[in-house]
């Protein structure tokens, strides 16, 4: 059996891994590389696994890093399956279509700027390509192995990410052997609010595994809902609104789950709560779909409460007018907007007009990467930059760390403790991580794995 790394290989994007044996070729994710356009886009547009001669394609999760090139795979020619959870197949097709609509509105922008002699901006793929390949989608349940072929068996559990998130175990027969191997897509933190834990796997002759966080630990998240009450109990009282900018998919459905918590049990104060997302909206809907995937508390919550997702006060807006109008609104309220870094979308109209009133709070709930607008208010700077203009900061910033879908090197350290007592695995590669984490997580799992662990680079190949 022969593996190759053609992305996420020492970088944190574009994940592809290609399996092959003497009969079978497989593709592990099918990622979108993510950066600067004119840093990625021929990295976007060539594929090395040659997509017509692959046999099917392996889904962990609907994020865009690992399923934003389907769309681009089937106009290179693949036409074999996809196989994921249903509910990744659902948010998929959202976000594929999302990612769709703004690289065909991006070309259309550059074209109309373009000068004569310059060549015309193409999107990477079309709603239409998007629209075909959904369609080939094969929706394979969480716990049960399912025989794919006579060579080839699947069995998704749970990962713990996202809503719909796999581990993937496969058994494939390599010549006249049966050899297990083990991808875990990116793995979630145990005992947080929503999804449930990750499950662990036994012994493996390969196992894939992320790093992103191999060598961080995440902040003690103490308290979240109570910093949630604190925060706009405080803004209520000044008159102030709350902007909470949150990632469309994961971040703002666990940020309205844990304000209806609140609502139910009686102790947030009476602001009106908006969500001002189309994309977060449609995908709020999908988590209402599969509320039965959540975990127990959810399940203990839904016996008294049909939707977790609603509660009276809550708005979700989708049309641009309610979002102006949002901004001439009077008195307190709260807004859940995209995105997460403040670098796009609703929220930066929203940030624009608090950042200057003293009355208001700008609550910071993920990340914020370098040079970003998020940054810039985290570490509270007196000026920012908005829309290439400078405005003076007199707004409260607020930051609720602890709240990230993966897991740190501890989550890390216990997945693989778990196989390790499981009889471990044979060989490791090591994807999905900076090289410092990478390098890390190395460490952390040697005693796991017959031999040591690998961290391979982009295009590197290797038999097993």
């Amino acid at each position: 059996m022969k593996l190759t790394f053609l992305g996420a290989a020492g970088e944190v994007t574009g994940s592809q891994h290609l399996i092959e044996t003497d009969t079978k070729r497989i593709l592990l994710d099918c990622g979108l590389f993510q950066g600067p356009d004119d840093q990625v886009r021929s990295r976007n547009e060539t594929f090395h696994c040659r997509p017509r001669h692959l046999d099917c394609v392996i889904l962990s999760h609907a994020h865009i890093d690992h399923s934003g090139r389907l769309p681009a795979l089937y106009g290179a020619g693949f036409r074999g399956p996809v196989y994921s959870t249903r509910a990744t197949a659902d948010i998929a097709e959202m976000m594929l279509r999302d990612s769709a609509r703004i690289q065909e509105e991006d070309a259309r922008f550059l074209n109309r700027r373009r000068k004569e002699h310059q060549p015309e901006q193409q999107p990477l793929y079309t709603e239409a390509e998007v629209r075909k390949v959904v369609q080939s989608f094969r929706h394979v349940p969480k716990g049960a192995w399912q025989v794919l072929s006579s060579d080839l068996k699947l069995r998704f559990l749970e990962a713990g990410h996202i809503l719909g998130a796999a581990i993937t175990e496969l058994e494939i027969l390599d010549g006249s052997t049966w050899k297990r191997l083990v991808f875990t897509g990116d793995l979630g933190r145990r005992g947080k609010p929503l999804l449930n834990d990750p499950e662990t796997v036994e012994r493996c002759d390969v196992v894939i595994t992320e790093s992103t966080y191999g060598n961080r630990v995440h902040p003690d998240s103490g308290d979240v809902r109570a910093a949630l009450k604190r925060v706009i109990c405080e803004a209520a009282e000044r008159g102030g609104r709350v902007i909470i900018p949150a990632f469309s998919l994961g971040r703002t459905q666990l940020i309205v789950y844990l304000l209806n918590e609140l609502r139910n049990e009686h102790a947030l104060c009476r602001v009106p709560v908006y969500i001002d997302s189309p994309l977060a909206v449609r995908l709020t809907d999908i988590y209402r779909d599969h509320q039965q995937d959540l975990d127990a508390d959810v399940q203990d919550t839904l016996k008294f409460d049909d939707d977790v997702f609603d509660f009276e006060g809550l708005t979700y807006l989708r049309s641009r007018d309610e979002s102006i109008a949002l901004n001439r609104t009077e008195g307190p309220f709260v807004v859940i907007s995209a995105s997460g870094m403040c670098e796009s979308g609703r929220v930066v109209h929203h940030i624009r007009h608090a950042v200057s009133d003293e009355r208001h709070t700008i609550l910071i709930v993920g990340f914020q990467a370098h040079r970003t607008l998020g940054r810039q208010l985290v570490e509270q700077r007196r000026t920012v930059r908005i829309f290439g203009r400078p405005y003076t900061r007199r707004c409260r910033v607020e930051v609720i760390n602890g709240l990230s879908a993966h897991a740190d090197a501890e989550d890390l350290r216990w997945w693989f403790e778990k196989l390790r007592d499981a009889g471990g695995a044979g060989q490791a590669f090591i994807v999905h991580g900076e090289q410092d984490a990478a390098r890390a997580l190395r460490d952390l799992i040697a005693d796991c794995c017959d031999q040591p662990p690998v961290i391979p680079q982009g295009g590197q190949s290797f038999d097993v």
